[in-house]
């Protein structure tokens, strides 16, 4: 009676287990999605990515433009820092060139103390005819006493003219150089470096 007990148990239990409902499998992915998905994020992670790291343009500026460069007067000297600082309007129509010396040639001996006359030639090759107010002035070197001649005369665009200045050697041995240039009315000073006058002498 007991066998019978238990072989009927038996039977129930796997008549139940063949009864109930089995396990619902997962459904297997489709790896095409999976893959497709993936590529999507991605490209959308590359996008967002470069959206960052894109430099935003920098508002465009003008370029300015040069100006042309304005024209410059002829070159002028002085020695007054005053007359300098008001420019050369005054001066525009006056030049001259040397032409030669007439005494003292450069190099010339002379003894301490000794008084001489140097003499040279110039032409007017500017605009203005030169009257009473223009002259010889000092510019640089040794002054050596230093006095110029009046002209006495005037002189018009294009004529040569004789100037002169009389001096005083230095009363020591050595060479000496005293330089000058031409100045009109206005005491501005005029004229190219290179036709500034001088005389050179050796004391000794």
């Amino acid at each position: 009676m007991k066998n019978k007990f238990i072989i009927f148990a038996l039977i129930t239990v796997f008549m139940l287990a063949a009864c109930a409902p089995a396990t619902p499998a997962e459904p297997t992915p489709d790896v095409l999605v999976v893959r497709t998905s993936a590529a999507n994020t991605v490209v959308a992670e590359f996008t967002l990515t470069a959206a960052a790291f894109t430099p935003t343009p920098l508002p465009a500026t003008e370029t300015p433009i040069p100006e042309p460069p304005t024209a410059t007067a002829t070159e002028v000297f002085t020695t007054d820092p005053t007359q300098a600082a008001l420019g050369t309007q005054a001066s525009l129509c006056d030049d001259y060139v040397y032409v030669t010396d007439v005494t003292i040639p450069d190099g010339t001996l002379m003894v301490p103390n000794q008084e001489y006359v140097k003499t040279w030639t110039i032409k007017n090759t500017g605009d203005c005819t030169w009257g009473d107010g223009y002259g010889l002035i000092y510019s640089y070197g040794e002054k050596m006493s230093g006095e110029p001649v009046p002209f006495g005369t005037v002189v018009a665009p294009g004529q040569e003219i004789n100037v002169s200045i009389n001096f005083k050697a230095p009363d020591k041995i050595g060479e000496y150089v005293s330089s000058w240039q031409m100045v009109n009315p206005q005491g501005i000073s005029f004229g190219k470096k290179e036709h500034i006058l001088f005389v050179k002498i050796v004391v000794q």
